[in-house]
């Protein structure tokens, strides 16, 4: 199974409007990853997404644009699903050790092959729900791409974060309801409108923290 040259050439222009640099071997990951998701979910619902196109744009480039907002050295993807945005992230950014969580046996098997096919040793999958998931050192950057409110994220993640964690969470419309559920003690750092290439509707990065007493 080949990918068409088109999406290549979309991927091509959409990291050019992303400014993203990307060596050609990390172009030839990015479309691996596409060729092994679309060839899965034949088998397997990994993404409702079926069109290598709409994948291109809602997943590849969706997720990359998140790059400009992820600090070294890790990053915690939490419902990670079919590996977005963290497998993106490790590909592009070999140096960031991701660690990439979700529930669901067949979209972990599935990372667990990419990680193999592509060989990014930055990857770590983990089949488990975030409850159960007891880590050696906690994390000091957490995102969210399509996992729950902004209280259940910050809710169930709080204890594998460092006291200083910023969460990372991706959204369509911007969230003020769910901004205002927020749990006391947690508060929005900042919130970025995100301009992802060939996308319609809106795209939001709410990047949340906990908040200091002062005086």
């Amino acid at each position: 199974m080949t990918l068409p040259q088109d999406l290549q050439t979309h991927l091509d222009q959409g990291l050019q409007s992303l400014e993203v640099a990307a060596t050609s071997q990390q172009k030839q990951q990015l479309l691996d990853y596409l060729l092994l998701l679309i060839k899965w979910n034949q088998a397997y619902n990994l993404t409702a997404v079926r069109d290598p196109l709409q994948m291109v744009k809602r997943h590849l480039l969706d997720s990359l644009a998140l790059l400009p907002y992820v600090k070294q050295p890790e990053i915690t993807d939490v419902g990670s699903g079919a590996g977005l945005p963290g497998i993106p992230l490790a590909i592009l950014c070999p140096d960031l050790q991701v660690n990439s969580l979700d529930s669901n046996g067949k979209k972990t098997r599935f990372q667990f092959q990419v990680k193999a096919a592509l060989g990014l040793d930055n990857l770590e999958v983990h089949q488990t729900r975030v409850e159960n998931f007891h880590p050696a050192t906690r994390s000091q950057q957490l995102v969210s791409r399509a996992f729950a409110s902004l209280k259940d994220f910050v809710n169930l993640t709080s204890s594998l974060a460092t006291d200083d964690a910023r969460w990372l969470a991706m959204k369509g419309q911007y969230p003020h309801q769910e901004l205002q559920e927020l749990p006391k003690g947690f508060g929005l750092l900042t919130s970025h409108a995100l301009e992802v290439p060939g996308q319609e509707g809106q795209r939001h990065l709410l990047i949340l923290q906990r908040q200091t007493e002062k005086g």
